[in-house]
């Protein structure tokens, strides 16, 4: 459907809409000085299982209705995550996930920010800003063409400004509709 006039559309039954923007980097932003968060580590978690991905994923996005990894079967999962070229990071406070960072490599000379997030009690820390650089400095060692992500009206209403003053600068818009994973458990 194209959209080519202002107002209302009205939404089937049992969906949703989000508007979705996407961001992208095509050179490492300048680094940004951050606070010394010493109590926080990333770990690369190789060929995570689909239980432990899921419930990170779930403490991290309740609030902001992510569903698209907990509607995967569970053998579309595993193959995403036991990708080679997926890397599943863990932020870890005391040996605790409490973040999590995807960098996903399989489109040849780009990167996709597939994931990055925190549970609720790390936001407001720095954390985010400490996750982001090492989220790039990750994604940048490949030498990729680009670094990309997307966000939508669905996610923290801080989310679209991190990114921006995080380097990303945004290249397109769009709607997505879906089923209401609310109705679909």
């Amino acid at each position: 459907m194209l959209l080519d006039r202002d107002g209302y559309y009205d939404l089937p039954p049992g969906k949703i809409a989000t508007v979705v923007t996407f961001l992208e980097m095509t050179e490492p932003a300048p680094r940004r000085p951050g606070p010394t968060l010493s109590h926080l580590t990333l770990r690369r978690v190789e060929r995570p299982d689909p239980g432990w991905y899921r419930d990170l994923y779930r403490r991290i996005g309740r609030d902001w209705l992510w569903f698209s990894r907990l509607a995967l079967p569970e053998d579309a999962l595993r193959a995403i995550l036991h990708d080679p070229l997926v890397e599943v990071h863990a932020l870890e406070v005391a040996g605790r996930a409490e973040g999590l960072l995807e960098l996903d490599r399989r489109v040849a000379d780009e990167i996709e920010l597939a994931f990055l997030g925190l549970t609720a009690g790390m936001v407001g820390q720095g954390a985010g800003r400490w996750l982001m650089d090492r989220a790039q400095a990750l994604a940048w060692a490949h030498r990729p063409r680009r670094f990309w992500v997307h966000t939508c009206t669905l996610d923290h209403p801080g989310a679209l400004g991190f990114y921006l003053r995080s380097g990303f600068r945004a290249y397109r818009r769009a709607v997505e509709v879906a089923d209401d994973p609310r109705l679909t458990g």
